[in-house]
């Protein structure tokens, strides 16, 4: 344990300097700027370069697929054991105590966004890996530490990546949490349109909440007309004292806009954020809208508030294994001229499948008008916890930490290591670290990010030489 915590702790200034290079860079995917050169917008394509240009400049061998995605290579043999991680980020979004993409750190922490999902953690396994090869260590394997750029929306870049390179033989994906998480929930968002109607006396304008799917929204605005603002204004005073959001309101042109600050969180522990959006359209639904706008605000406010396990649309599911159902409300959108979008986001165990989803929903969808669509989906994913892959990560976690009560996990989440047969998801988030993925104040300790590097070299090493 010693001799691995040692040789991470002589890496920290180096791996803090390379870090916090990356995390200055916004490499938010953005599709309003993308080109034939750069398919998901320039920053994730910078980010991609920085990095492929320092591991060049470590040793690896380097290739850049398509600015889309990119990997570092080491070692030789007939298996490929991959390191899957993501350079992309998510939106900073708002309520940050510093810039997001300045990285601070203060009383120990590593504060900026990527400093847990992913950059943070992604960067300690790259540091492990190039330490293993600095010291000669005689691998029996090719290595590949594998980066994308839009893990946080819908991975074109590690599909292209799979599409025309061999398929690795195993491997890690560090954009999780310690010990081991072997099995991953399905993904799939139910997408909801509802017509552009306004044939009430209370007429909303316009409803905005949510930056992506996989993040409960922090933030919900509302535009409204209503036939006495004095009395809505006062209401809502009541109800922001009442609820554990915080908000305001201004009038304007004869329009009452309504804006409500609640909490974000990671999409696949949605019960740990607090929704706007819901919180809102509970707020209006008292009033009387009518049409599309009447559907989609009392959907939201009945139907989707306060109920990340469906139990008002009676589809609760849990597996013995996998764990619960669950979704979050991530994108809630109406337009007068152009009616509503709603994403509803599940993370769903073995034995429940996206169609029958589809139907619990339409159950209270297809009464209201509103229509319901399936995007994309990922099946559940899981590797069986004696295999070898599982085996050698634990037991790296368990000498590293002493933590002998450790057992694999399964999560919501959603990560590269599922792209592979024999893919697991490995750290680098500590046990007893809040989880600050998508929220604002992301942060990690550099205590843990230098322990996860000497778990991972420990880790890897013992993959390379068995």
């Amino acid at each position: 344990m010693t001799e691995w915590l040692k040789a991470a702790q002589s890496q920290e200034k180096d791996y803090l300097n390379d870090l916090i290079s990356l995390m200055k860079i916004p490499s938010v995917r953005d599709d309003s700027a993308a080109t034939d050169e750069y398919p998901l917008g320039p920053r994730p394509a910078q980010a991609l370069k920085a990095f492929l240009e320092m591991a060049d400049q470590d040793g690896f061998k380097t290739k850049n697929i398509d600015n889309l995605v990119g990997y570092a290579e080491c070692g030789e043999g007939d298996e490929t054991l991959a390191i899957l991680a993501h350079l992309d980020v998510m939106p900073a979004g708002k309520g940050w105590d510093t810039d997001p993409f300045d990285p601070v750190i203060k009383d120990g922490n590593i504060y900026g966004r990527g400093a847990s999902d992913d950059k943070g953690p992604g960067m300690a396994a790259y540091y492990a890996l190039k330490y293993l090869k600095d010291q000669g260590v005689k691998f029996n394997k090719r290595v590949r530490f594998i980066v994308g750029t839009d893990e946080e929306s819908n991975w074109t870049g590690m599909h292209r990546y799979f599409q025309v390179e061999p398929a690795p033989t195993l491997g890690f994906s560090p954009d999780a949490e310690f010990p081991v998480i072997n099995g991953e929930k399905g993904q799939v968002s139910l997408l909801l349109n509802v017509p552009a109607t306004n044939d009430g006396e209370y007429q909303l304008k316009s409803f905005k909440a949510g930056l992506r799917f996989n993040m409960v929204p922090r933030e919900a605005v509302a535009e409204v007309t209503v036939k006495d603002a004095e009395q809505v204004e006062n209401d809502f005073a009541r109800f922001l004292d009442a609820n554990p959001v915080t908000g305001s309101y201004s009038e304007a042109n004869g329009n009452l806009t309504l804006t409500v600050v609640g909490k974000a969180a990671h999409g696949m522990e949605p019960e740990k954020g607090i929704n706007a959006g819901t919180y809102l359209a509970n707020f209006l639904d008292q009033y009387e809208f009518a049409g599309g706008a009447g559907a989609f605000i009392h959907f939201l406010g009945k139907y989707l508030h306060l109920d990340t396990r469906m139990k008002k649309f009676d589809g609760e599911f849990s597996d013995p294994v996998m764990g619960e159902l669950t979704m979050n409300a991530g994108i809630l959108n109406f337009n007068a001229s152009e009616g509503g979008n709603i994403n509803m986001n599940f993370r769903f165990p073995r034995g429940i499948t996206p169609d029958e989803l589809e139907t619990v929903v339409k159950r209270v969808a297809d009464p209201l008008q509103i229509s319901v669509k399936q995007g994309p989906a990922q099946e559940p994913h899981y590797v069986d916890p004696d295999d070898p892959i599982v085996k050698t990560l634990m037991d790296a976690y368990i000498h590293q930490t002493g933590d002998q009560d450790a057992k694999p996990e399964v999560v919501g989440g959603g990560t590269y290591g599922r792209l592979m047969k024999r893919g697991v998801a490995f750290g680098a988030l500590m046990p007893s670290t809040p989880n600050t993925m998508h929220q604002a104040n992301e942060f990690q300790p550099v205590n843990d990010l230098i322990k996860s590097m000497a778990i991972y070299m420990e880790a890897i090493n013992n993959l390379v030489t068995d």
